[in-house]
């Protein structure tokens, strides 16, 4: 359904942030893109639906595709007619309007406007939380109602593939794993495709059906789930266990990427 490749991106014409990233997103199927802090997956994302240019970034090499198409120059509101939501990091919902009105304006670009009392309803399904805080203003909301609106606006456009970037962000726990079961749900009883942008490695592999490690602007990894559940630099690196058992970070030298692809 999506695959980008081999692309670069550069901020104010001088830095540059993807250094030749490819990836594939199969229709029906959740893609995990994980890595640290400033590895480039907030950018990747952005790339894909168009809001770079935006933020004074470009893509300056390499394509993306989706459903056979090119992406590449196409404005970010076409691009949502063409079956992508981006919902952003931050959650940015409408502060000022209801949660009822926020699910509303996901769905802006759409021409049946018949169904959207419906569709209103399935989020609900989905999130019943949402249901009872309907008339609520965003702004009002916990952190982790806010980002199960944010999901929910982006249902309402009726995506093919939703882009998710950080979910669990700044929320408790308990919402976390909640959220992220919904996600699953979603995927399943909708078949919507999905890209999720995380740093919590274990949750995101909990429901991924493939993933995606970045480093420094490129792609170091990847694998199936149970591939990368089982792989030793995975698991100490990024999901914080070893054969020992937990690790002590202070025992840990400078990690350095080994070179698995050919540049």
């Amino acid at each position: 359904m999506l695959r980008v490749n081999n692309i670069e991106t550069v901020y104010s014409r001088i830095i540059l942030v993807l250094k030749g990233m490819s990836l594939e997103v199969q229709e029906g199927k959740i893609v995990a893109l994980l890595g640290s802090n400033g590895a480039g997956k907030s950018t990747t994302l952005k790339a894909i639906s168009g809001l770079l240019k935006g933020e004074g970034g470009q893509i300056t090499d390499g394509t993306i595709e989706f459903e056979g198409a090119k992406l590449n120059d196409v404005s970010p509101d076409v691009i949502v007619k063409k079956g992508i939501f981006h919902c952003m990091e931050g959650r940015r919902v409408f502060k000022h309007l209801t949660v009822e009105e926020n699910l509303m304006a996901g769905a802006y670009t759409r021409k049946d406007r018949k169904n959207l009392k419906n569709d209103i309803e399935r989020v609900y399904h989905y999130f019943p939380k949402l249901k009872m805080l309907h008339s609520r203003h965003a702004g009002l909301l916990s952190g982790g109602e806010q980002q199960m609106l944010a999901i929910g606006r982006g249902i309402m456009a009726k995506p093919k593939l939703l882009l998710l970037d950080e979910p669990s962000l700044g929320i408790a726990p308990l919402l976390v794993k909640e959220i992220f079961e919904n996600i699953k749900q979603i995927n399943k009883e909708e078949g919507t495709s999905m890209l999720i942008v995380e740093q919590n490695a274990n949750v995101a592999l909990s429901i991924a059906d493939y993933g995606y490690i970045m480093e420094n602007g490129r792609i170091v990894m990847e694998g199936g789930v149970n591939s990368l559940l089982s792989n030793e630099e995975v698991r100490d690196y990024y999901l914080g266990v070893s054969k020992e058992g937990d690790i002590d970070y202070k025992e840990i030298k400078a990690y350095k990427r080994r070179k698995r692809i050919a540049w």
